[in-house]
């Protein structure tokens, strides 16, 4: 996801839901950039910041005990989901309207429905399945059709 993400200096990376903070800690581990993440479930919020702490990365990394559909977003350069078609429905109107143009969109296993991704991949995890990876940018100029009655 990050690779895929193209995460470069300088980046803010949101993990929208981000459970035991694995992407968050991937993120700051490899390429040193922030990262911030979104989770609702308390005990999970809990095990990211210990391990996020585990790591000594808390100068990088962040958990907030969030709901992301309520958070502002508008600060970050990269964003990466694991949610569901539905989550990812309801939240397309939220990134098109608060990310700046530029910023990039991965999202583990679940695509956006009509909104064409610019690059899909798929790769085979150790076991044998095949897990799919949906990548979009957000255009310099964003037509908010659903605002137009």
């Amino acid at each position: 996801m990050l690779a895929l993400g193209g995460i470069k200096a300088g980046d803010l990376l949101y993990d929208l839901g981000s459970g035991d903070g694995r992407v968050l800690i991937a993120a700051a581990k490899k390429y040193r950039i922030k990262a911030v993440g979104f989770e609702m479930d308390p005990g999970l919020v809990k095990l990211a910041r210990e391990n996020i702490q585990q790591e000594n990365l808390e100068h990088l990394v962040e958990v907030r005990h969030q709901d992301f559909m309520l958070a502002d977003l508008s600060s970050a350069s990269i964003v990466t989901l694991y949610l569901s078609h539905d989550g990812n429905e309801a939240l397309k109107p939220i990134l098109l309207r608060q990310l700046q143009p530029g910023a990039r969109i991965v999202s583990y296993t679940f695509d956006m429905g009509d909104w064409a991704p610019k690059i899909t991949e798929s790769y085979r995890d150790g076991a044998g399945d095949v897990h799919m990876l949906y990548y979009w940018e957000i255009p310099q100029s964003v037509a908010h059709t659903e605002n137009s009655h």
